[in-house]
């Protein structure tokens, strides 16, 4: 187990953890929100945000630091903290950004590493290469080769007690992904940034980014803190979370105040067609819109990334009450009703749902059933699983209505869509107390008739019979031959 990392609380692939940082001696909770913090630009003070907005660690830029002759040498001489006069962890960002939007820097992985040491980083990061999406795989293979190279010397290197980040690069190719995430967890280091996912989020490929995380927390172990570098805006934190992500960096907050942009957990909206602000924060309940609008230009910019930050912050809290509550899946299904791209995202995270299922709590308070995703979730995947487990009679009775007679059967066991069949006893334990509509879709449907199918598999000598509620033919189609079926509602 890492010592710098211990998990408390997890809904599907989510957690509520620790992040032990001992340079300097905090513990932040995550998910964690980390503002970025322009070293040259001041659109919040860094001692606002640990003041006002409970910032309990924060992320800026080495390299440009290390190119700014009079930022450099007053980091050097009054150290990182007192130079953002910030009381919480320091991250610090290596030059990997501007090597992937300009193509070259002029520092080496030790020299940065270096650097970040002298200036009191609490948490380093090596110079990577973050290959953008859809690249030919001979680039990526190659550029991964490279950012292993430099995770090994970063390995190397004397921090101290820095902690170190180790990105996962790999492209859109998720067995490099995957391949990336093994090796930066066989390194010593700290903190595994996903990297290059900003292209992707960027054009709105939320499913391309979930493919890319999924394979890296395939490769990753399960106490490695995730930080998605770049995942700034609140509409899809919940669903990073629920792919097992930790943290997040934000710059979105004051990008999207100068283009006087406002936040929601539902998209951006521009500050000029808003009439009434959605929003209790403090800057939404002392200004009218219109007010908002006729500030100057700084003090306006100022003002909205408060906003900004206020939403951001809100929703990470909300995400942290719902992974406690175990119900991440419903907040994150809220989520992509916001966008249709956003739903995408949803539909991929559910296409792992396997993968989730080893993390979810067996027991929570209620399921809620409310689209036909819902049919696709981890608990349903767990239940088919575990159905071998099962003891079945000779001949058993699968009905959505009354128990059979006696002597017709040797058991009579529920049928519960998307669930499909459970022995009576069942009838209480979670998630079979699930709330489902009375109106059931045929995504409920599928899912029953492949539980059923499940049961016949692992029980080839089992007489079964399956008492059904008029279900459509091409549900029925699911369910083996072997299976006697009995429309109940010709009764």
């Amino acid at each position: 187990m890492r010592e710098c990392f211990e998990i408390r609380d997890t809904d599907a692939g989510g957690r509520i953890g620790e992040l032990t940082v001992p340079r300097a001696d905090v513990t932040v909770e995550t998910p964690a929100l980390l503002p970025v913090i322009n070293p040259n630009l001041d659109t919040i003070a860094p001692r606002r945000l640990a003041d006002e907005f409970g910032a309990e660690i924060l992320i800026t830029n080495s390299y440009i630091i290390h190119g700014t002759d009079d930022v450099r040498e007053r980091a050097l001489e009054e150290g990182l903290h007192d130079l953002l006069d910030f009381p919480g962890a320091i991250m610090t960002d290596s030059g990997s950004f501007q090597l992937s939007e300009y193509g070259d820097i002029d520092v080496t992985t030790e020299e940065i590493l270096e650097f970040q040491r002298a200036i009191g980083s609490d948490i380093a990061t090596p110079v990577d290469i973050p290959t953008p999406p859809d690249v030919p795989r001979e680039r990526a293979e190659a550029e991964l080769e490279t950012t292993q190279e430099r995770l090994e010397i970063a390995e190397g290197a004397d921090t101290g007690d820095m902690l170190v980040t180790a990105p996962v690069q790999g492209s859109t190719y998720s067995d490099l992904r995957e391949k990336a995430g093994r090796n930066a967890d066989a390194t010593d280091l700290d903190v595994f940034p996903v990297g290059a996912v900003v292209p992707l989020l960027n054009d709105y490929r939320y499913d391309d980014m979930v493919d890319a995380v999924a394979a890296a927390k395939r490769g990753l172990g399960a106490d490695a803190p995730v930080h998605l570098f770049g995942a700034g805006h609140p509409m899809m934190f919940a669903l990073g979370v629920a792919m097992g992500c930790d943290l997040f960096d934000s710059a979105a907050y004051a990008l999207y105040a100068r283009d006087d942009r406002y936040l929601t957990v539902r998209g951006t909206r521009n500050l000029a067609d808003i009439d009434y602000f959605p929003c209790s924060c403090p800057i939404c309940t002392e200004y009218s819109s219109d007010e908002l609008r006729a500030l100057d230009d700084r003090e306006r910019e100022s003002e909205l990334a408060v906003h900004n930050l206020h939403v951001t912050f809100e929703e990470i809290r909300r995400i942290k009450q719902a992974v406690r509550a175990g119900t991440l899946l419903e907040l994150v299904e809220q989520r992509a009703r916001s966008h249709p791209t956003m739903l995408d995202g949803y539909r991929t995270l559910l296409d792992h749902a396997a993968q989730l299922e080893r993390s979810d709590p067996v027991s929570k308070g209620a399921f809620f059933y409310t689209s036909h995703e819902s049919a696709r979730r981890p608990e349903v995947v767990r239940h088919h699983q575990r159905l071998e487990r099962l003891s079945v009679p000779e001949s058993l009775f699968l009905t959505e209505g009354q128990p059979a007679r006696s002597d017709e059967f040797d058991d009579s066991w529920r049928v519960e869509p998307p669930f499909g069949p459970f022995p009576r006893a069942l009838s209480r334990s979670y998630p079979l107390t699930a709330e489902v509509p009375e109106r059931t879709d045929r995504a409920a449907l599928e899912a029953a008739a492949d539980g059923v199918a499940r049961l016949a598999d692992v029980n080839p000598d089992a007489d079964l019979t399956l008492g059904h509620r008029g279900w459509p033919a091409a549900v029925l189609e699911r369910v083996p031959a072997g299976v006697d079926l009995i429309d109940l509602t010709r009764d």
